[in-house]
């Protein structure tokens, strides 16, 4: 029972199913088996045997029988094709062992028993009898120390939880891949305009860890205005997905023709959050660069709630613009008590940086590291094409970090 704990608390720790694997691994050899396989249906018949973990002092080679395995036939003798088909332990004596085989499946996993030298072998469904995901084989070599059918029971109980979180995982990693897909797909691409150079990058969060609600957006408004916007929503999943999509089209109509801050317009979008959206809370940078073709140019922004943006120039200078902060969308601002608007002027040849928190933050880190941390790497990076500069930020994100990435960077042309 202390052994099934263990194995239950590992195995919720994350929703990754190699690492899952690959934990169970490290707690079943040696407690339980000198050796342990694991087997995975990936369709109706194929298996792929995606783990094999010996003893310390195993020999070299042996675990190289990892691999895709034999389609699984119809009903045999084989302990390992009865527990695919049926969904029924099996447990292995040395007699039974020694047993011809009667499939190729049975083939090639008798020939691992051997090579190891088996002397009994438990094999057990991973899931349920209606719901068979693989199997767990587990192998003791020392013929004084058989399994049994306590050993069955615990083995048993094994397999059915580590189905379930293979099961969850497999769910999760479908949700995670139809999220990141229309998340890339709703982001837009860059317009042309003028001698801007703009780029941007989208990072969705590490394997395990769900897509969020970052996106980027630039557009030309009306009077011809390049706006530029950042924006995180509150969620990690297909609503938070879904939410962004919706704020980024109703932040793209308010602000098309309407000359008033940036402010005011953030402001319009925050009363309707609520009322025509599903997004919950949000966080976001709404910016426009304003001048003539030749310049000079001057950036008017409001942040709600976001971080900052980061301005690089020529003279090998990095400054976090601070001001125009204002409160979360979706947090109920007073009535009569405008978002702030703040202007900064833009020289020639400098870059703006507009970015998410998954650059800068690791859950229980400093923020105030995170900043610094990127205002260096950008730094380093300022005189490199537009493109490399992204492309080096994005591959430079926290080690730690579980959150998807949105940048958008601009960069202000020689007059």
């Amino acid at each position: 029972m202390t052994l099934v704990a263990e194995i239950t608390d590992v195995l919720g720790q994350t929703l990754d199913v190699d690492e899952a694997l690959t934990r169970l691994s490290r707690v079943l050899v040696p407690r339980l088996a000198d050796w342990a396989a694991v087997d995975l249906r990936v369709g109706s018949r194929q298996v792929h045997r995606v783990a094999v973990t010996g003893p310390e002092g195993r020999a070299a080679g042996q675990e190289d029988w990892r691999g895709h395995l034999p389609p699984v036939g119809e009903a045999t003798h084989s302990p390992l094709v009865q527990v695919l088909n049926e969904g029924a332990p099996v447990l292995q004596e040395r007699v039974d062992l020694d047993a011809p085989p009667d499939s190729p499946l049975a083939s090639v996993h008798d020939a691992f028993l051997g090579a190891i030298g088996a002397a009994s072998a438990i094999t057990v469904p991973l899931g349920s009898r209606r719901q068979v995901t693989g199997a767990l084989t587990l192998v003791r070599t020392d013929p004084a120390r058989p399994f049994d059918t306590g050993d069955l029971d615990v083995a048993g109980d094994i397999g059915r939880r580590v189905g379930l979180v293979i099961d969850n995982a497999r769910r999760f990693g479908r949700q995670r891949a139809v999220a990141e897909a229309m998340q890339r797909n709703l982001l837009p691409p860059l317009p042309a305009h003028g001698r801007f150079q703009l780029a941007a990058r989208y990072q969705p969060a590490p394997p395990g860890s769900q897509v969020g609600g970052d996106w980027y957006d630039a557009f030309a408004l009306r009077d011809g205005t390049l706006a530029l916007v950042i924006g995180d929503v509150v969620g990690h999943d297909l609503t938070a997905a879904a939410g962004m999509a919706q704020l980024h089209g109703i932040l793209r109509s308010l602000a098309w023709d309407h000359a008033e801050p940036t402010g005011a317009v953030v402001d319009r979008l925050d009363d309707a959050l609520h009322a025509i959206t599903i997004v919950r809370m949000a966080t976001l940078v709404l910016a426009r660069v304003e001048g003539p073709d030749t310049g000079p140019w001057t950036l008017h922004w409001t942040s709600a709630g976001h971080p900052p943006p980061l301005l690089l120039t020529p003279d090998g200078n990095a400054q976090y613009l601070e001001a125009g902060q204002g409160l979360i969308l979706g947090t109920d601002p007073c009535a009569g008590d405008p978002r702030p608007s703040a202007a900064h002027a833009l020289p020639p040849r400098s870059t703006l940086l507009l970015y998410t928190d998954g650059l800068i933050e690791v859950p229980g880190s400093d923020l105030t590291r995170g900043l610094s941390r990127l205002r260096r790497h950008a730094l380093a990076l300022a005189h490199e094409p537009l493109d490399i500069l992204c492309d080096q930020l994005a591959a430079r994100t926290p080690l730690g970090s579980t959150d998807d990435v949105a940048l958008l960077a601009l960069r202000l042309p020689v007059p």
